[in-house]
């Protein structure tokens, strides 16, 4: 009987020494994951944005033959966090038909945006919102809704290059000029652009002063 109580106590000692063993060593290990996951999220984008585009716009009206016009953007975008950030962007475009129609517009658009992946140099975003259209000299206005698609990557430290595309819908059927069937006016922009970040970043990690480096660990003495 003391035998095996002796052996039953000497199991659990060794199982709590072993336990004791073990958790060291998985707070080290998850300490370790910490600092590389760290290293892994670098945020490179700041929080603020200066941005602007150039490309085509094509309406899907009421006529025959649309044609590829002028579209240009400047906005500006601020990040709530990492992957969302809300922009207000001003456009202007031309939608036109062959022979037929060719007229000037711009648009107010406020959109919510998020970054697909943040937290790398190329990355996807999406988008959708909505917005105010208008003619030339505010002679014709009516309310829309839009979303699109794109990519960005980071070519310096606070400048990215963009391409994207927008789909835009309209309440009304006279946006080119001809009430036709029950659908409303439609159009498309497809624009290439730059984004400019400015503000706080947090691109480099700093190394804390405890960390073992070569430099502190080995010092160079003069004497």
């Amino acid at each position: 009987m003391i035998l095996q109580l002796k052996q039953v106590l000497t199991a659990l000692f060794l199982c709590f020494c072993f336990t004791q063993v073990s958790g060291q060593n998985q707070n080290v290990t998850d300490k370790e994951l910490k600092d590389k996951s760290d290293i892994s999220l670098t945020k490179y984008r700041a929080d603020n944005v200066f941005t602007s585009a150039l490309g085509v716009a094509v309406i899907n009206g009421d006529y025959p033959d649309p044609l590829f016009e002028f579209y240009g953007q400047v906005g500006y975008k601020r990040y709530i966090n990492p992957y969302v950030n809300v922009n207000f962007t001003y456009n202007k475009f031309n939608l036109a038909h062959k022979n037929i129609v060719n007229n000037g517009y711009m648009s107010f658009d406020l959109n919510v945006e998020s970054t697909l992946m943040p937290y790398k140099l190329f990355t996807p975003f999406v988008f959708a919102g909505g917005g105010i259209n208008a003619s030339n000299y505010f002679l014709e206005t009516g309310l829309k809704i839009q979303g699109g698609f794109g990519v960005e990557y980071l070519v310096l430290e606070d400048f990215g290059v963009k391409l994207f595309t927008d789909y835009n819908h309209t309440f009304d059927d006279d946006l080119d000029g001809k009430v036709y069937g029950k659908a409303n006016d439609i159009f498309w922009r497809i624009g290439f652009g730059v984004n400019y970040y400015f503000g706080i970043a947090n691109k480099k990690n700093k190394i804390p002063a405890e960390t073992k480096t070569i430099i502190n660990s080995n010092p160079i003495i003069y004497k």
